[in-house]
């Protein structure tokens, strides 16, 4: 008796994890909502203007027209080099018959998939290749964690340079939050834990360890120091993309920002979006927080969001059809 109640218990705790770890994130989302909303609020008061009235204003004088010509180009620019290192990925550590082609409608449709769940989008590719070249979802998922490890460390080596080049800025930008100590050290404990990540999974360290043995860590196995260099390589145009499209998309909202800061800052912002909040909460906060002289760069980041995840999901409802075929129509028959 006791035995078959065991499996109730665990599934008991993990549904007060699941409802704790909402609760905790949904708080501090809130949290971040509500200092920018305070921040945002402060300004209209100083402007002797209402909140709604400040945010109208911003959004009035900005340039519409030359925004979306902006962003269209850089939307199609950024789906062909996701796609692209995906395929890179795929090709090298899971399947060599794999064409670009066949990425692109699966890369897309995961971008529909993402606004209900990312873990969610990441497992239509899983699929895909399950039933199409037969490689195990485990394999297909170490893939994707070589790309997601390759992106946050792109996203530290890029924001470091621009650290160092534009240091002065970080320090004017530290008025709610010591940043050069939290980059520091976060810039310190990731660069160090690289050659030990590289070590361990080539076998070169702890010999005796199996835990690299196991499928999920696949492409962590196969994956060499040239490996991430090239996978970085491929991934790098769409960051340093961003960076030119945000500081020139800020300039038509009326909001004078260098290129250097938006290289400082704009990936330590992607990072935090990666955080699991809702609606990319860590994102909006930071904004404000590196931006203290334009509060109403929150409202920015969001129209900004809010564009760029609707385009994606425009282009994968282009390619759901071909997706659809591929993932659930038997073409062998």
């Amino acid at each position: 008796m006791n035995d078959s109640s065991e499996p109730e218990v665990g599934s008991s705790q993990s549904k007060v994890k699941s409802i704790a770890f909402r609760f905790v994130t949904w708080a501090l989302a809130a949290g971040c909502f509500y200092l920018v909303y305070n921040r945002t609020e402060k300004a209209a008061q100083r402007d002797g203007i209402t909140l709604g009235e400040y945010l109208v204003n911003f959004f009035q004088g900005a340039d519409w027209l030359l925004w979306l010509t902006l962003m269209i180009p850089y939307s199609l620019f950024f789906f062909f080099i996701d796609a692209h290192a995906t395929w890179r990925v795929i090709k090298w550590f899971n399947t060599s018959e794999i064409r670009l082609t066949n990425i692109l409608p699966i890369r897309a449709s995961a971008y529909i998939l993402s606004l209900v769940n990312e873990q969610v989008g990441k497992g239509a590719m899983s699929l895909y290749l399950l039933r199409r070249h037969e490689v195990p979802v485990w394999k297909a998922i170490s893939s994707m964690i070589l790309l997601g490890i390759v992106e946050i460390y792109q996203l530290l080596i890029f924001s470091a340079i621009g650290v160092f080049f534009y240091y002065d800025l970080v320090v004017e930008a530290s008025t709610m939050l010591p940043l050069t100590k939290i980059l520091g050290g976060v810039y310190l404990v990731m660069f160090l834990y690289f050659p030990f990540h590289i070590y361990y999974f080539n076998g070169s360290i702890l010999k005796n360890s199996t835990l690299r043995d196991k499928q999920i860590f696949h492409a962590l196995r196969q994956a060499r120091l040239l490996d991430y260099i090239l996978i970085l390589l491929c991934k790098a145009p769409n960051l340093l993309g961003a960076v030119i499209v945000y500081t020139l998309a800020l300039d038509l909202f009326g909001v004078e920002v260098g290129f250097g800061q938006m290289m400082a800052f704009l990936p330590v912002i992607f990072i935090a979006a990666a955080l699991p909040l809702p609606f990319h909460a860590g994102a909006l906060l930071l904004w404000t927080v590196l931006f203290p002289a334009f509060p109403e760069v929150g409202a920015f980041s969001l129209v900004m969001h809010t564009f760029f995840v609707s385009f994606n999901a425009t282009i994968g409802l282009i390619f759901l059809p071909k997706a659809n075929k591929e993932l659930f129509v038997d073409t062998s028959i």
